[in-house]
């Protein structure tokens, strides 16, 4: 079983594309990890700063919390390594006075408790004294300032997916392939011989039948006369169908 960070979105695990957008606005990049740890601190020893959650998830005001020393006064961007987004994270922080919490979400309404959040940017006066507790965004740092008047929103109109069902996976794969060039859609290092429409192929797949609306892991093989369709060709042969 791997962690949903790890999962692939266009051929490489949702953490990367997390990463990847946070580097371009900040040097200094952590990940919190708790499920998955083996497989989390193999994939990212190295790369990034492991702040492991041993004995239970602390959700992400409580990341913060565990995270003081290492921000050392610095104010921090978060995103989630679950989430699929194109949305350049510069616009966070551009023209930030420094001192408000601003919060990027979907669409242009207010930031509620049910608002898509694709990033937040939050000084360090609002973080330093976060315990490294149990406890979510909302209810630590945003709700409060919300009915204050005190939080900014910045909206997006672009593509965005969670990633917490299948069907939400399935659609940031297909939303990536507006995004992507073909070779990102099918690896070169994959074996496709077969029909493949609006699908993703990882490296070492085999596909030798029909791929419409699927994805297939890297080292996923799709047999000759098999047609999947709206589908997810996982781990070890598990095939998930999105209906």
């Amino acid at each position: 079983m791997r962690p949903k960070v790890l999962c692939p979105v266009a051929n490489r695990p949702l953490v990367d594309w997390a990463i990847d957008r946070v580097r371009d606005v900040a040097h200094d990049v952590a990940v919190n990890v708790h499920a998955g740890r083996a497989q989390m601190e193999g994939h990212l020893t190295g790369r990034v700063h492991l702040s492991i959650e041993d004995r239970r998830p602390l959700g992400t005001a409580g990341a913060l919390g565990a995270l003081r020393s290492w921000l050392d006064g610095r104010a921090v961007l978060t995103v989630n390594g679950d989430t699929w987004c194109p949305a350049p994270l510069d616009q966070l922080l551009y023209r930030w006075d420094g001192e408000r919490v601003r919060v990027m979400v979907v669409g242009d309404q207010p930031l509620g408790p049910r608002s898509l959040v694709i990033g937040s940017l939050t000084p360090w006066s609002a973080v330093a004294d976060i315990p490294a507790q149990p406890l979510g965004l909302w209810e630590q740092l945003w709700r409060d300032r919300v009915r204050d008047g005190t939080l900014e929103t910045i909206g997006w109109s672009g593509p965005f997916a969670d990633c917490a069902t299948p069907a939400t996976y399935l659609a940031a794969n297909l939303a990536a392939l507006d995004w992507l060039t073909l070779e990102q859609l099918v690896d070169q290092q994959a074996d496709v011989r077969g029909p493949v429409d609006r699908s993703l192929v990882g490296a070492g797949a085999t596909v030798y039948g029909s791929l419409e609306r699927a994805v297939v892991w890297p080292g996923g093989a799709v047999a000759r006369g098999e047609r999947l369709v709206d589908a997810i060709r996982a781990d070890r042969g598990l095939t998930v169908l999105v209906r």
